[in-house]
């Protein structure tokens, strides 16, 4: 299993984001409303909370992604090169098991990633 990793994360879409609806937003009315920055605002504060242990990512993705992987913590499930978009698998590639990522970019909008596998 070296060549595939396993991660959760927490997706925020925004205006720029390529489907703007989610399980959250079907109709995408809070997204489209939604500023790049303020999505990256957000994260930021979500991540600092993880990392200064006043939230659990698990249960804040569960909460607050937009992502459908949501009602899994957030759980991406193992993958490899090739099937996630670049960024967000350079970035998962990047991470040791239990690290965070900064905020990456990606066309689906703002993710914080955890490298669980």
């Amino acid at each position: 299993m070296a060549d595939k990793v396993r991660a959760s994360h927490l997706l925020i879409k925004h205006q720029g984001s390529r489907r703007p609806a989610s399980w959250k937003d079907p109709d995408g009315v809070n997204i489209r409303q939604t500023t790049k920055e303020d999505a990256i605002a957000q994260l930021t504060e979500y991540r600092k909370a993880i990392v200064e242990g006043r939230a659990d990512f698990g249960q804040l993705a569960e909460r607050e992604s937009h992502c459908s992987s949501a009602k899994r913590g957030g759980d991406m499930g193992w993958f490899e090169r090739g099937q996630m978009q670049k960024p967000f698998e350079d970035a998962t590639y990047a991470l040791q098991v239990g690290e965070i990522s900064n905020i990456v970019d990606t066309d689906s909008g703002v993710h914080i990633i955890q490298r669980t596998g």
